[in-house]
């Protein structure tokens, strides 16, 4: 049985020298939740991102810690890290394919493999003092999300595709069957894994997750921020996400760490991550999730906490808790041992070592969606000929494109407003303009909106201005990119409705663009 480290990047990554023992976690029997943080000054599109250095030693004697149900393990000098032996690259190019993923493997060649994943603006680094421990045990499979860690720049707007990436990595390695654990986004990964490929996952722990991340309207909003400022907003706020306040103060080099993995993330890559983690909801499907399952989380995790845990391990049938004291977001980095401990038990007592033990998606009998009556889904004025032209309707897909665009507060606030008077309007909106224009694949949505924002300014229907401004900026524009659409407008429909839209937009990308204490 041999003991190797091998990753697919061309620089290897460095293990962590040593860890300091930390205080045991203390296990609950109930529910829970996750989200992840971001960091510092954003690379521009194009530049070349370098590989984020390993997570730094702890600086003793500063953060007081618990003892640990575990041995504790003793600090270790820093020594040089083997020599990782690169995956052999394709003759003629240097690039990974899109469909795959930038990831390293420690551990025996020969022993099951456990796949660990990361949160959003870290990289596999932040796994490394879990590693000596794990690495003794499992193959561990750590990986970099797009954009990440110098990974390639090729951006995923849905977590079931990062988890489909994921996959094609594992299956081009002879990888079928395996362990999860991941962080935040990480932990999303995983939850995608055990609803759509049961088969493949044989124990699953959520670190810092949750089954639906903060509001939609946040994470776009986040988005638009990072295209206008690029990442150093997000950076700034990473410390005080990540880590609890002592812990930040008393390891000024882990925090600058953090910082500098958030800058050197391609922006277009987080902004994509972003979008995955908005659409994220599996609040209705955790029951479906049957691979035994801990969710763990930081006591003072502020970002996905106990909360959110509990409501996972309630949801989901064979789950346990586990509360971290000490602990914020990223537990795995701010108390090392009590993770350690905690993942070491639950992969060594609940692994499922059979394929037959849950069964391939598809084998079983295929159940149709409940039927609603008719008058929950249509108004009484449906589309002409909806009933006989056997055209689906409209209004669910129209909803749902109106909610990304709109985002949900406002049109929860439209909704809220309608009456009997207006809801058959709000439903032709949705059913017509959202769901039957919007939804078409002739332009995309950033076209669309340069077409509604000219629209709108030239019918002098300013009072829909504002709500249409903030679509832009979800939609992709920039603030220089709305400006030229005005003043284009300004040519050929006139100064005065231009300026007036003027005033409007600045005060909308003003409020929309500016981070958030």
């Amino acid at each position: 049985m041999s003991d190797v480290s091998e990753t697919n990047t061309p620089q290897p990554a460095q293990p962590f020298p040593g860890a300091q023992s930390v205080p045991a976690a203390q296990q609950f029997q109930g529910p829970q939740t996750l989200e992840p943080f971001l960091g510092p000054q954003a690379a521009q599109p194009g530049h070349t991102l370098q590989p984020v250095p390993p997570l730094p030693a702890t600086q003793t004697g500063q953060v007081p810690l618990q003892q640990s149900h575990a041995q504790p393990v003793q600090p270790v000098p820093p020594q040089p890290a083997p020599a990782a032996q690169p995956r052999p690259i394709p003759q003629g190019s240097r690039a990974l394919p899109m469909h795959t993923l930038q990831y390293r493997f420690d551990g025996p060649q020969d022993a099951p493999v456990l796949v660990i994943g990361p949160s959003l603006g870290t990289t596999w680094h932040m796994w490394d003092r879990q590693i000596p421990e794990l690495s003794q045990h499992w193959r561990v499979f750590r990986f970099d999300l797009p954009g990440h860690g110098g990974a390639p720049a090729h951006p995923a707007t849905a977590v079931g595709e990062l988890s489909d990436r994921l996959l094609a990595t594992l299956d081009s390695l002879g990888v079928q069957r395996f362990g999860y654990a991941g962080c935040s986004i990480g932990g999303a990964i995983g939850a995608d894994l055990a609803l759509r490929h049961p088969h493949r996952v044989a124990a699953l722990a959520l670190v810092a997750a949750s089954p639906r991340f903060g509001s939609a309207d946040e994470f776009r909003q986040r988005g638009v921020i990072v295209r206008t400022n690029g990442l150093e907003p997000m950076a700034r706020s990473a410390p005080d996400q990540w880590f609890t306040p002592g812990f930040a103060a008393a390891q000024p080099a882990i925090v600058e760490w953090a910082v500098q993995m958030v800058r050197t993330t391609d922006p277009g890559c987080y902004i994509a991550a972003c979008e995955a983690l908005a659409a994220f909801d599996i609040r209705p499907e955790l029951g479906r999730i049957s691979v035994p399952t801990l969710v763990l989380v930081g006591a003072e995790d502020h970002v996905t906490g106990p909360a959110e845990a509990r409501t996972l391990v309630a949801g989901i049938p064979d789950a346990r808790l586990a509360l971290v004291p000490g602990a914020s977001h990223l537990a795995p980095v701010e108390q090392p041992g009590a993770v350690t401990d905690l993942l070491l038990t639950h992969f060594s007592t609940s692994w499922q070592d059979t394929l037959a033990a849950i069964p391939v998606p598809g084998t079983g009998p295929t159940l149709s969606a409940p039927v609603l009556p008719i008058a929950e889904i249509a108004s009484a004025t449906a589309a002409p000929g909806a009933a006989t032209s056997g055209r689906p309707d409209p209004y669910e897909p129209g909803m749902k494109v109106r909610r990304e665009v709109l985002g949900d507060a406002h049109v929860d606030r439209v909704m809220a407003a309608s009456d009997d008077f207006t809801g058959e309007f709000q439903e032709l909106v949705t059913r017509y303009a959202w769901g039957e224009t919007w939804t078409r694949e002739g332009l995309d949505r950033r076209t669309r909106s340069c077409v509604t924002l000219t629209a709108l300014v030239t019918s002098g229907h300013l009072e829909g201005l504002a709500p249409h401004i903030r679509a832009a900026l979800r939609n992709g524009l920039t603030p220089a990119e709305i400006k030229e659409v005005l003043l284009q407008t300004a040519v050929y429909c006139g100064i005065p409705a231009a300026g007036a839209a003027f005033t409007i937009a600045q005060s909308v990308i003003q409020e929309e663009t500016t981070p958030r204490p």
